[in-house]
């Protein structure tokens, strides 16, 4: 399986911990919209490193077709047909929003490179039988990976979207603090959770 780059494993992580969704109700609507932001950016890039290998892994079984059947046309005459048909089908899978090209893209590119020894991909009818078959069973057991940490995520956005859907149905969301914070283009920090989560000690 590919890890993470060294950044992208941090963020990563620190969604996927337990303790990201803990003790929800005791952070301002302002931390609670932060932390939903910032697993829903990871969400994205799974979804986009998801579609990348969905892409490799039609091009692989197409290149087994074409030899099972014989046929001189090049695969690469089929790439764009190839391509379009999983564009479709993998929005069609989802019903989140699909950024076409998300923030860290190139991270993701280079993960799903990776797995074939930075090999171009529309190269594979430089492989042999043999190779194609290694090479579909890496980008379908990293596929199920991706599928299962993209779900995992997913669960996390869900559950901050409810606390915050939840403070609105209560009447307790404060409209107020959502437009302090464009005013002042307030960005939370790791050290602004800690301290909501600690006791309001009276000096008096």
């Amino acid at each position: 399986m590919i890890e993470p780059q060294e950044e992208g494993c941090r963020h990563i992580d620190r969604v996927l911990d337990t303790d990201y969704v803990q003790n929800l109700g005791d952070l301002t609507l302002i931390l609670l919209r932060d932390k939903r932001d910032r697993a829903a950016r990871e969400e994205t890039k799974l979804s986009y490193l998801r579609r990348l290998l969905h892409a490799r892994i039609d091009i692989v079984r197409a290149e087994q077709q074409r030899r099972s059947l014989g046929s001189q046309q090049r695969l690469v005459d089929q790439l764009a047909a190839i391509l379009s048909e999983n564009a479709v089908s993998s929005a069609s899978r989802s019903d989140r929003h699909q950024h076409l090209a998300p923030p860290g893209a190139d991270e993701c590119l280079h993960q799903a490179e990776e797995l074939i020894g930075n090999s171009n991909f529309t190269d594979v009818g430089a492989l042999s039988n043999q190779e194609l078959v290694e090479v579909l069973d890496t980008y379908v057991e990293e596929e199920v990976n991706v599928s299962t940490r993209r779900r995992r995520v997913q669960q996390v956005v869900d559950a901050i979207n409810a606390e915050i859907a939840a403070r609105y149905a209560r009447g307790t969301a404060s409209v107020d603090e959502l437009l302090a914070r464009e005013r002042t283009s307030i960005n939370p920090t790791e050290a602004d959770w800690e301290n909501q989560r600690q006791p309001n000690i009276s000096t008096e």
